[in-house]
């Protein structure tokens, strides 16, 4: 399995990204997706899930109501769309694929692959 993030980069507070993640290895519509962010010092949390259909989302508190998690099963990839971002947001962000996931369900735990994640940096 193999999970290639991009769309990182440096933006002002307030700014935009899409992340975007292509996997490949695996039967992409089988797997729960997910975007995990790690900032400096600090473990790595779940920001934002997708069900296998894209249908249901989950999303931390955090960036509830900024963020948005959608996905292409025919294109293999899933997207995170981040509006007005803050400094607090700086982190790597790491695209997940869950296998054993349910159709409808939406988790935030029993990720087993982790892409080799992109940085994104808001400057205040």
């Amino acid at each position: 399995v193999q999970l290639q993030a991009s769309g990182g980069g440096l933006v002002q507070a307030g700014g935009s990204l899409r992340l975007s993640c292509l996997a490949s290895g695996l039967t992409f519509r089988n797997y729960g997706m997910g975007w995990f962010r790690q900032a400096p010092g600090k473990e790595r949390d779940l920001v934002a899930a997708i069900n296998r259909g894209g249908g249901n989302t989950f999303y931390a508190d955090s960036v509830k109501g900024r963020f948005i998690i959608s996905r292409d099963n025919a294109k293999n990839t899933v997207s995170l769309q981040m509006n007005s971002l803050q400094p607090e947001d700086t982190a790597v962000y790491f695209c997940a694929a869950r296998p054993r996931s349910i159709h409808s369900a939406v988790y935030t735990d029993g990720y087993d692959y982790f892409g080799q994640g992109t940085l994104v940096t808001v400057s205040s």
